[in-house]
């Protein structure tokens, strides 16, 4: 099992540097760069030339991205092309708002998730069953970013009882920290809720039907005993496979979000950066987050050889 998990981990390196290398491909064939944004409008010619030479704009493609990845694995991520803070102070400046916002989330996609699946599997094909299927569609169906606007509607607008924008430490204290993120964490937690829920009633049925539980059953075990016991475990295999795939989706949710609320997050940077081709900055929010997104796929195949032993091998 270590030894799968290390190769995994040895897939993190040229995985960054694909998709570091796309981006960068896709930043110089778009049109215009950071050097026009700088000059301001109707510039001089001269003026944009000697900027895109200041930031080494003019160089060869291929030499620019080595450099940089040269420079990222030392752990500098560059210098912002407007504000020139390093790159890496102002991801780690963004980061916690962003964690804080996905572990919220998180928390109530698999509270929802688990209640709703678990509820709905007790009774196969029954009223109980069918509600918890109508009522997954209809969260599905719901853009995120819909639901947050209704959300600050009713409860930041008509009923102002949680603020509307803005970001609270935890230091300044949990419940304030609590309810700046409640409405985002919401709107982003209900579309993963209803894949949980629907996820994990299917795989509860589908093993209510195992000859280990009929023999369990045999022998005077408890519903509950049954569920919490023997089924839970093993359902929880493709259950956490769909929680990976949502982790990274909520990841990606955080930039409409983000911009929707004015978190101070790595989504309202990325947003803010890839409009003005501040290049070392949307590089660097690319290395970070798909290291990410690596890491979580690496914690999902290692949580496999846990639910199931047979996998350990």
């Amino acid at each position: 099992m270590l030894r799968f998990i290390g190769r995994r981990l040895l897939v993190v390196i040229p995985t960054v540097v694909a998709v570091t290398l796309l981006v960068f491909v896709l930043v110089e064939v778009a049109p215009g760069d950071a050097a026009d944004a700088l000059a301001g409008e109707n510039p001089p010619p001269e003026l944009a030339e000697d900027i895109r030479a200041e930031l080494r704009l003019d160089e060869p493609f291929l030499q620019r991205y080595v450099s940089w990845f040269g420079d990222a694995v030392r752990g500098d991520l560059g210098r912002s092309y407007f504000s020139g803070q390093p790159v890496t102070d102002t991801i780690v400046e963004s980061i916690p708002v962003t964690l804080s916002l996905m572990f919220i989330a998180l928390c109530l996609s698999i509270a929802a998730g688990f209640v709703l699946g678990v509820v709905a599997a007790l009774r196969p094909r029954g009223v109980v069953d069918r509600a918890v299927t109508v009522l997954s569609s209809v969260m599905l169906a719901v853009p995120s970013f819909w639901l947050a606007l209704v959300l600050v509607l009713l409860f930041a607008v008509e009923n102002p009882i949680f603020p509307t924008i803005g970001y609270a430490k935890l230091s300044e204290g949990p419940w304030e920290w609590l309810r700046h993120l409640l409405l985002p964490a919401i709107a982003l937690a209900v579309n993963p809720a209803a894949t949980l829920a629907l996820q994990l009633k299917t795989a509860l049925i589908a093993e209510d039907g195992s000859d280990y539980l009929l023999a369990a059953r045999a022998k005077g075990l408890t519903q509950r005993s049954l569920l919490f016991k023997h089924s839970l475990k093993n359902a929880a295999v493709p259950v956490v496979t769909v929680l990976g795939f949502r982790i990274t989706a909520l990841l990606g949710g955080t930039v409409i979000i983000e911009t929707i609320f004015v978190l101070p997050g790595l989504g309202l940077l990325a947003q803010q950066t890839a409009l003005s081709q501040d290049v070392p900055v949307i590089l660097g929010l690319v290395a970070v987050t798909s290291t990410f997104i690596m890491l979580v796929n690496v914690l999902v195949d290692a949580s496999y050889g846990y639910l199931n032993p047979k996998l350990r091998v």
